[in-house]
């Protein structure tokens, strides 16, 4: 059964940093593009991150880049999103997905799997 679980979220202040992790249980998960998402109450479920299986190749939101960083351990079957000077703009619930496609994807609806959302809340 295919699984994201999300980790890592939480309070923090205005600059601070935070370290998501997604736990994937997924047959040949070296096979898929990993992504993170958010989604802040009202608005979209919005691209942030994105990884491509071989770990070099990657993509950001406008909004995350030079800020976010996203990476993955196949052999773990782990995702991360480190997340450094954080603003109040960031706060959501950031998810975890995977998706078959061959190339990284900032569109939510090309995403197989979703993992159930960690809640990240950056205070002023």
């Amino acid at each position: 059964q295919v699984q994201l679980v999300e980790s890592g979220g939480g309070l923090v202040q205005a600059g601070g940093s935070l370290r998501l992790s997604c736990a994937a249980s997924i047959p040949r998960f070296e096979s898929y593009v990993m992504g993170w998402f958010r989604q802040a109450p009202g608005k979209e479920r919005e691209f942030v991150a994105g990884a491509h299986w071989t770990g070099r190749r990657t993509d950001y939101a406008d909004s995350a880049k030079g800020r976010f960083t996203i990476s993955r351990d196949n052999r773990a079957k782990m995702v991360y999103l480190r997340m450094n000077s954080l603003r109040p703009e960031d706060t959501a619930v950031y998810y975890c997905a995977a998706s078959r496609a061959t190339v990284i994807s900032t569109a939510a609806a090309n995403y197989d799997y979703w993992g159930q959302g960690t809640q990240v809340t950056v205070s002023s």
